[in-house]
């Protein structure tokens, strides 16, 4: 058996027995086998560097080319995984459009002093020739770049932000940063009674809204966006980060959420801490140090919100008057309104130099007791008259500034007047020169809320917040009860445009589910009863749809046809709380808004309004019809 088994030869190269194999040929067996196998190795080798080459040149990649490919696949791996969603990136955002917008309105505020001193020099007082040249020849300047090249720059820039928002989806053209820049701080500098915190509010939404373009954001995103940069320039520009956060809530969006407050936020904190760094962290106004010492010194600050509240009355009335008039002549005429305006504000700031620009200096000199009585009240009225003729001409520049102005004055000279007849009241001049730029602010513009903060963010001093309250409340009130319209709004509507009224948002009186509620008719069944128990208790009544109480797991509804089709000798002992969960109801409270009820109805036959303390306690049902029939009766 052993001769008969094959030798590795035998199986490589032929027929071979070990009796008759000489060590010459197992030696050349060997090396064939050895030959064969490196062939095999150098064939597999072969193999793979043709499939190498050919990977390399289908994917036409050279050592250098793979290396560069690895690098962006990293990179693309790290973005995936840093990557945020919209919501946060809106956020980041923010920030970015704050430090962007406060850089942007600190040059702002540096070009429109390099104006002044360009135009006027450096001196407090300059020559008459100047003061009456200047701001008409560049009226005209003005005037030109407004009609030939930058029409969207008319106006002190809250309401186009506001547009922007509720009529464009948030869209800016840059370009209107751009004349807004320009022609504002040559307005402004060259002594048109006009300020720059309005202007600064629509560049910052400018350039928040280019960015959002830029960035391909939703459509929704690019319209909150435009208000977060609209904080950001305000806040830069008043220093007042809380002030700014909520004009915008209060002016222009009416209404927040947690994301939007974050953003607006974010975006006003980053743009004043850029400002600070780069201008100084000093209050706007040097303010004296102020405490209420008798209560009773409340009524002298209610007077100053009377006389407060009707002089923004005269102001409003006064714009309403004069800007549609002007509007009206002929189109050449608008090339020369803004040099007419500002040879009028010359010949006034012949005599009353304080009334020229945004006046911040003469406002600190007021809050200090540098001028008379009689001095404040007639630098507040040629600064009605002047702001008025600037603005009204279509001149680019805002009203916060010389609102503060004559809010100042107003102010000083009420106080000037009060411890002159009144010597025991120890308020300061200073102190009702503050409290009066804030009670003109909220008779003025209509923003009550601002008005309180800013006057807190100014001053450092919240013992100053019971006068400041007392005196804008009243003067608010005076404002809405003479004038049915409020600035913002009016403007808008001389323009031709239906911008959303925050005012009458915040005073309209909504609907509640209590107004369209109606008592429950039928009986109110059990989720214990039996359909049997039940179709007896509601056989004598026209209703049809019934409601049933099932005690901790809510409400459900029930017809009539339901219970009789239930009532079988297998169904009848059953319980309603067997019903299924598709007869289930969600509940109201008598005091949700009606809005709530609406899109909850769905096409539900009713549902229950119920005790916010027991919701078991039923207080009422109402239906569709019930809420059509009551908003049919409160309509306009």
């Amino acid at each position: 058996m052993q001769g008969k088994r094959a030798m590795p030869g035998q199986e490589a190269g032929g027929p071979s027995d070990s009796a008759g194999s000489s060590p010459s040929q197992s030696i050349s067996a060997a090396q064939g086998a050895t030959g064969r196998s490196r062939d095999r190795v150098l064939a597999f080798l072969s193999a793979w560097k043709a499939h190498a080459r050919a990977l390399a040149e289908e994917k036409k990649l050279t050592f250098p080319h793979s290396f560069g490919e690895v690098v962006r696949q990293a990179v693309a791996r790290i973005i995936r995984s840093l990557a945020l969603r919209e919501g946060n990136l809106f956020l980041l955002l923010a920030v970015i459009i704050g430090l962007a917008s406060g850089l942007l309105v600190v040059c702002f505020r540096i070009a429109i002093e390099g104006t002044r001193l360009w135009f006027f020099g450096s001196s407090l007082t300059a020559s008459p020739l100047r003061v009456l040249t200047v701001p008409t020849l560049v009226g005209f300047i003005i005037a030109a770049g407004i009609m030939l090249l930058f029409r969207g720059v008319r106006g002190s820039g809250v309401n186009q932000t506001k547009a922007a928002v509720y009529i464009y989806d948030g869209y800016i053209p840059f370009r209107t940063v751009i004349g807004k820049f320009v022609l504002c701080a040559l307005a402004i500098g060259s002594g048109q009674s006009l300020g720059p915190e309005d202007p600064s509010l629509q560049i910052g939404a400018g350039i928040a809204s280019a960015l959002g373009r830029r960035l391909r954001l939703s459509r929704e995103k690019i319209r909150l966006i435009a208000p977060v940069g609209a904080a950001a320039g305000l806040a830069a520009a008043f220093n007042a980060p809380i002030s700014a956060t909520i004009f915008v809530i209060e002016e222009v969006i009416g209404q927040w959420s947690a994301g939007v407050l974050g953003a607006i936020i974010l975006a006003a904190v980053s743009s004043v801490v850029v400002m600070r760094g780069l201008l100084g962290s000093e209050p706007l106004f040097g303010v004296p140090p102020y405490r209420l010492a008798n209560p009773t010194e409340l009524l002298a600050y209610a007077v100053l919100g009377v006389i407060g509240g009707f002089s923004s009355l005269i102001f409003v009335k006064l714009i309403a008057k004069i800007r549609p008039w002007l509007k009206a002549l002929p189109t050449w005429t608008h090339y020369a309104q803004p040099a007419a305006a500002g040879l009028l504000v010359g010949v006034i700031g012949l005599w009353f130099p304080q009334v020229m620009g945004a006046g911040y200096y003469y406002i600190d000199q007021a809050m200090h007791g540098q001028y008379l009585w009689e001095t404040l009240a007639f630098l507040a009225i040629f600064k009605i008259l002047a702001t008025t003729i600037s603005f009204a001409s279509g001149t680019p520049g805002g009203m916060f500034a010389p609102t503060l102005f004559i809010g100042a004055m107003i102010g000083g000279a009420v106080g000037g007047v009060e411890h002159h007849f009144f010597p025991a009241l120890t308020g300061p001049i200073g102190a009702y020169a503050l409290i009066g730029m804030g009670t003109l602010f909220a008779g003025f513009l209509r923003v009550p809320m601002t008005s309180v903060f800013m006057v807190l963010e100014l001053s450092g001093n919240y013992s100053i917040i019971l006068p400041v309250m007392v005196s804008n409340t009243i003067a608010y009130l005076i404002s809405r009860r003479y004038q049915s319209l409020a600035l913002f709004d009016l403007l808008s509507s001389q323009d031709g445009v239906e911008l959303p009224s925050m005012e009458e948002q915040r005073e309209a009186s909504a609907l509640r589910v209590e107004d369209a509620m109606r008592p429950v008719s039928g009986p109110i069944l059990l989720g214990e009863e039996t359909f049997a128990e039940a179709l007896e208790r509601v056989s004598g009544f026209p209703e049809q749809h019934f409601l049933v109480n099932q005690r901790k797991r809510g409400w459900s509804t029930v017809t009539k046809e339901m219970l009789e089709w239930q009532t079988t000798p297998e169904k009848k002992d059953q319980p309603l709380s067997s019903l299924p969960p598709s007869t289930r109801l969600p509940w109201l409270h008598p005091d949700q808004p009606l809005d709530v009820a609406m899109r909850m109805m769905g096409d539900r036959p009713l549902l229950p309004v119920v005790n916010r303390a027991n919701f078991e306690q039923i207080e009422g049902v109402v239906s569709l019809q019930d809420i059509l029939n009551t908003y049919r009766k409160a309509r306009p």
